[in-house]
């Protein structure tokens, strides 16, 4: 049965919310800080924030960036996941990808199905894994940016979730 187990401990993941837009601000930001706010409510640390111009190389030096950084272990993009011009946060990110988690944008577009019906067709969320790091690409909406949050995201990146998480896998990610 998948739960928390509270015989383990808790272990906060350090966590880097980028969000991808041409107009938002820090402070007009709410899909950003409907994440920021989450993941520290559940004890995560955040480790970056930033908001990036919705252009697949600027995403991709902020991400390289991420990546290399050893004080975050996952990267939670939020903008950029939709199917208009603008939107190219996929094309950035999975280019980065040295393992695509596939069930990530599979279950958030399940969950969001539950809430918009077909209109979850158009979102392209994604997930992967970069250098250790793992990264995952949400659309820019705070009720998109719940989802992923409370529906995926609080249950695996908790090192208690069971049958399994992802925190447990990073000391193994960069295997060979």
């Amino acid at each position: 049965m998948a739960g928390i187990d509270e015989n383990k401990k808790f272990e906060p993941v350090r966590i880097a919310v980028v969000t991808v837009s041409d107009t938002r601000t820090l402070e007009t930001d709410k899909s950003g800080q409907t994440l920021v706010d989450r993941l520290t409510l559940a004890g995560h640390e955040l480790a970056h924030r930033s908001i990036v111009t919705d252009d697949i190389d600027k995403i991709q030096d902020r991400l390289k960036g991420l990546i290399a950084d050893d004080g975050v272990e996952a990267v939670i993009t939020t903008g950029g996941t939709g199917i208009t011009g603008r939107d190219v946060t996929p094309e950035a990110m999975e280019p980065l990808y040295d393992k695509k988690i596939d069930g990530f944008g599979e279950l958030f577009r399940q969950i969001s199905f539950q809430k918009v019906g077909t209109s979850s067709l158009q979102s392209r969320a994604t997930g992967g894994i970069a250098g250790g790091t793992f990264l995952f690409a949400v659309p820019g909406s705070p009720n998109a940016c719940k989802d992923a949050w409370d529906g995926i995201l609080r249950f695996q990146l908790d090192l208690r979730h069971m049958p399994c998480n992802l925190p447990e896998m990073i000391p193994r990610l960069l295997e060979s």
